[in-house]
């Protein structure tokens, strides 16, 4: 029998080795020169398409920041155009007209000084048409409505915004009569007017009389009234009372006595030049900066 084959290694003896083993210099894959090409050309269209966004979103944004821009401008435009008109001397509207007037009428019982709210002469006429001078005797604080006017009349001018009462009493030339001047304050023309529509017509009631001590006037008072009457001047009610500077009272004349006829007139017109240095319309300025248009 032959003899068997010894698989085990012998000496001298040179198999050889199949087990793969990884070459040192192997070469790596390349791309392909066209996938080279086309991954450029690619970032190239990503470049130009962010560039394009942007320039849109750059024209985008100046055109609204143009248009912002131009907004602006108008409106500095107008507004300076309109400060120039503003300011520019121009003939005064009928409505600024008699704003103005209105506006002067009503703030000169606290603008004009007493002098001028109640002079301290006021002439009058007297009978056989004599032109005779009243004298002022003095001038009361100011009041509230309430204090210087009989209730029946508070009761009318409080629904029209009665701000104050001022008041002065006058002699007349002969010291003859007192009268009592008060000028109720009301909140405007328009107040003025509805006002003197709803005062009671009685001339036991009005302004009350305003004494002062150590004169002439010092016993007249509410029981001296002999005649009480008033007349709308604009936003004010200006009233008059008159009585004698002896201090009669009203109840001391007798029913088929009547006062004597030249008190009423007098009154009346002492109070009535009060009532109309108030509302004499002022001079208005032709233009808004004077009378240069």
């Amino acid at each position: 029998m032959p003899p068997e084959h010894d698989r085990r290694a012998r000496p001298g003896d040179r198999r050889r080795d199949l087990t793969p083993r990884p070459s040192a210099g192997r070469a790596h894959a390349r791309p392909w020169p066209g996938t080279r090409r086309r991954a450029a050309a690619e970032r190239a269209a990503r470049q130009r398409a962010e560039l394009a966004r942007g320039v849109r979103f750059r024209s985008v944004y100046l055109a609204i920041m143009g248009v912002v821009l131009a907004v602006a401008a108008m409106n500095v435009l107008l507004g300076s155009v309109g400060v120039i008109n503003e300011r520019r001397s121009r003939p005064l509207t009928e409505d600024e007209r008699a704003r103005y007037v209105a506006q002067d009428v009503a703030r000169r019982w606290h603008a004009w000084p007493i002098g001028m709210v109640f002079p301290e002469e006021l002439p009058y006429t007297a009978l056989g048409r004599a032109r005779q001078d009243a004298r002022r005797v003095g001038v009361a604080p100011e009041a509230p409505c309430t204090a210087a006017l009989d209730s029946q009349v508070t009761s009318v001018l409080g629904r029209y915004g009665c701000r104050t009462v001022l008041r002065a009493t006058y002699v007349d030339q002969t010291a003859t009569f007192v009268v009592t001047v008060g000028i109720a304050v009301l909140r405007d023309e328009e107040a003025g007017r509805r006002a003197a529509a709803e005062l009671p017509v009685d001339d036991r009631v009005g302004v009350r009389p305003a004494a002062f001590p150590g004169t002439i006037t010092d016993t007249f008072g509410p029981a001296q009234r002999q005649w009480t009457g008033w007349v709308g001047a604009g936003p004010y009610i200006v009233f008059a009372t008159a009585g004698y500077a002896d201090g009669r009272t009203r109840e001391s004349v007798p029913p088929e006595e009547l006062p004597n006829s030249e008190m009423v007139p007098v009154a009346q017109s002492i109070a009535g030049r009060v009532a109309r240095a108030l509302v004499e319309p002022p001079d208005v300025p032709r233009c808004t900066r004077g009378d240069s248009c």
